[in-house]
């Protein structure tokens, strides 16, 4: 696992009276229900897991489409903080031992050192590690507000947070948030991904990337993997933290395992 520094606690006087806080702390509760499938992302030089990614799903294994749907600006808030809860609270329950990767909504979070709280909460109340959990963005959500962001990954990162920047290559900030900040790791979107043995141009592409990461101490993590070709392809780069079908599925409230021909 990547070495860690000792975090400091979030202070009792964090401040609370940001634009929105208020909203959050006194929404109702949801008026729907989710759930978590959790999906493995392993690190193939190691050989083991390397982090499990929250997954949100309905409370039967519903589609995350079907709950996201429900989500608008009322609720994104008081969602955005549910969902930190539920997947620390599932991942303690089943036992993951591993890094914990958790997505989070940068335009659902006012002021980052007080809507932390509720994370560092659930992770004293379920005994999960803090520092095992990774807080990653979907580089193709339309940042309101770029500056804030880099806030709050830095602030995440300060709180001894990891931090992850999701589907690098399909979304609005790519190369000028990487000059801004250096998340921990950067995903590759999928359809880079896909069927990337057979196409130079997407080969060429994430060859830049990966070389990028390593001349800025970014871990590069390889998505969507579904074959064995394209498997091999990052490897051949160096890339060896992957994600995908080919290895699992994700696993409605369980441990995903790996089968072991993948390794091979």
């Amino acid at each position: 696992m990547p070495k860690t520094t000792a975090a400091p606690d979030v202070p009792a006087d964090a401040p609370i009276d940001a634009p929105g806080c208020e909203r959050c702390r006194n929404l109702d509760a949801l008026d729907f229900e989710f759930s978590f499938a959790y999906q493995p992302i392993i690190d193939f030089h190691a050989r083991r897991i390397f982090a499990h990614e929250a997954l949100v799903r309905g409370p039967q294994g519903e589609s995350a489409a079907s709950v996201l749907a429900r989500v608008n600006d009322d609720n994104r808030y008081r969602f955005d903080q549910a969902c930190r809860v539920k997947a620390v609270q599932g991942a303690a329950a089943l036992g993951i031992q591993e890094f914990l990767s958790i997505n989070f909504m940068p335009n659902a979070v006012y002021q980052p050192e007080a809507c932390i709280r509720s994370t560092f909460a659930a992770a004293q109340k379920y005994n999960f590690p803090k520092e095992r959990i990774i807080f990653e963005v979907l580089e193709g959500e339309n940042i309101s507000d770029r500056p804030h962001l880099i806030r709050i990954f830095e602030e995440y990162k300060r709180f001894g947070f990891q931090t992850a920047l999701d589907d690098f290559g399909a979304g609005y900030a790519g190369l000028n948030l990487l000059a801004d900040f250096q998340p921990d790791i950067i995903k590759i979107d999928m359809d880079l991904v896909r069927h990337i043995d057979t196409s130079k141009p997407k080969q060429a592409i994430v060859e830049g990337i990966v070389h990028i990461g390593r001349q800025l101490g970014i871990r590069i993590l390889a998505e969507g993997i579904e074959t064995r070709a394209e498997r091999d392809f990052f490897l051949s780069c160096g890339v060896t933290l992957m994600q995908g079908y080919f290895f699992s599925k994700p696993a409605f409230q369980a441990i995903g395992s790996i089968d072991a021909s993948a390794w091979q």
